[in-house]
């Protein structure tokens, strides 16, 4: 999947259904997540860093995470060009590594979620990055049947955002909330089809 990634990284940010998908997420968690100019945040499977953009005026601190070498490497020209200093593009995967820089009061993704193999594991280790009361951020799809991806795809096909909540209360989330914030339109094999996402928001006891 990486190496899908990094072939579509310098053409990610034509789309404009990336753009306007951000722009609804972002603005759904800013209404559920009353952020600061204090708050240390990090957004997993950053890509192009498309929400960590949408949200840096909100936040002193943004570590912007993927294991896209092309995809970091344009979002690293992106932080340049914009002369965003807080915004801190790194190539790391989080799935094969422990990261221990730091802690950070908001951890935050968007469509990144699915292409995780192991979902219980990854929240262990946004607890592990999180102190007691802060923030988790995870936007994705709804389960679907299979026919998102035009591609060969070993990742999960949607989620059930209960099943998720289930996961994030035994890592010791509370407040978990969940609701619609955007739906794909796409062409698809068998006709036109809707897939809608999902943000969910909890908080680290």
């Amino acid at each position: 999947m990486t190496n899908h990634f990094d072939t579509v990284a310098q053409e990610w940010d034509r789309n404009q259904l990336h753009l306007q998908r951000t722009e609804a997420i972002a603005q759904l968690l800013l209404q559920k997540i009353k952020l600061n100019a204090k708050m240390r945040g990090l957004e997993f499977g950053s890509g192009t860093g498309l929400l960590s953009f949408a949200l840096q005026s909100h936040l002193a601190d943004i570590i912007l995470m993927d294991s896209s070498v092309e995809m970091t490497n344009t979002t690293i020209t992106k932080v340049e060009n914009a002369q965003l200093t807080h915004l801190h593009p790194i190539f790391f995967d989080l799935e094969k590594e422990d990261y221990q820089d730091a802690t950070f009061d908001i951890i935050f993704s968007q469509m990144a979620l699915h292409h995780v193999g192991d979902i219980d594991k990854i929240i262990g280790k946004f607890a592990a990055l999180l102190p007691a009361g802060g923030h988790l951020a995870l936007a994705d799809l709804y389960a679907e049947d299979g026919t998102f991806h035009d591609m060969e795809f070993h990742g999960h096909f949607g989620f059930n955002p209960d099943d998720l909540a289930s996961i994030l209360q035994k890592h010791h989330f509370t407040l978990v909330n969940h609701s619609q914030c955007f739906v794909i339109e796409k062409n698809t094999s068998e006709g036109p089809k809707s897939y809608p996402v999902f943000l969910l928001t909890a908080v680290k006891v």
